[in-house]
C-alpha cells in the first residue's frame, strides 16, 4: 500500500492556480481546490492520501476530518504541519507501506527520508495530477464512446449523487 502525506500550504503556495487562489485572499478556496484534486488523485492511484495544514493563529486542539476519503488534518496549536509530517512518517512506515512526503521544503524533505519515507517535490506531484486529469479525461471520452446512450436519463440531482457516492461521501 501507498501513502502520500502532503503538505498542505506547501503546496499552495507551490501550485500556480492555488497559489492565485490564496494572493488573491481566497485560502480556503485554494485548500477545498487542492483536496478535490488530492481526492482524484486518490480515486484514480488507490492511494491513501493525508494532506496536513498548519493550524495558523487556530488556538486549541487539531482538527481532523475525512473529506473524498481523504484524512485532511489541521495541526494543534504549537505544532507545525513539518512536525505532524515527521510523526506521522514515522509511524505510518512498515514492510508493506511506502510513505512518500509531498512537500518542497528542502529541510523536510531530507528529514522524512533520512526516516525511510519518499519525498516528492510539489512541481513532481503536480505533473503526476495532471496526468492522473488527462488519463480521467481519456478513460470517461473512451466510456463515453463506448457506452450506449441511457434510456433513462439522469437529471443533474441524481448525477450530482452518483458523484459523490463515487468519491467516498455520503
Amino acid at each position: 500500500m501507498n501513502i502520500l502525506i502532503v503538505d498542505g500550504y506547501n503546496i499552495i503556495g507551490a501550485w500556480p492556480a492555488l497559489r492565485r487562489l490564496k494572493e488573491e485572499g481566497d485560502l480556503a478556496a485554494a485548500r477545498d481546490l487542492l483536496i478535490d484534486k488530492m481526492a482524484d488523485y486518490k480515486g484514480f492511484t488507490g492511494d491513501h492520501v493525508i494532506i496536513v495544514f498548519d493550524a495558523h493563529l487556530v488556538q486549541g486542539n487539531e482538527k481532523k476530518y475525512k473529506n473524498y476519503d481523504l484524512d485532511v488534518i489541521f495541526t494543534k496549536e504549537n505544532e507545525t504541519a513539518d512536525e505532524r509530517i515527521e510523526r506521522l512518517a514515522k509511524t505510518l512506515m512498515n514492510a508493506r507501506t511506502k510513505v512518500y512526503v509531498a512537500t518542497s521544503d528542502y529541510t523536510e524533505q531530507w528529514t522524512v527520508f533520512s526516516q525511510g519515507a519518499l519525498r516528492k517535490s510539489a512541481r513532481e506531484l503536480l505533473y503526476e495530477i495532471e496526468a492522473v486529469e488527462r488519463d480521467i479525461s481519456k478513460k470517461l471520452r473512451d466510456i463515453k464512446q463506448r457506452t450506449p446512450i441511457s434510456k433513462m436519463p439522469l437529471n443533474d440531482r441524481v448525477a450530482e449523487i452518483f458523484e459523490k457516492w463515487r468519491r467516498g461521501q455520503k
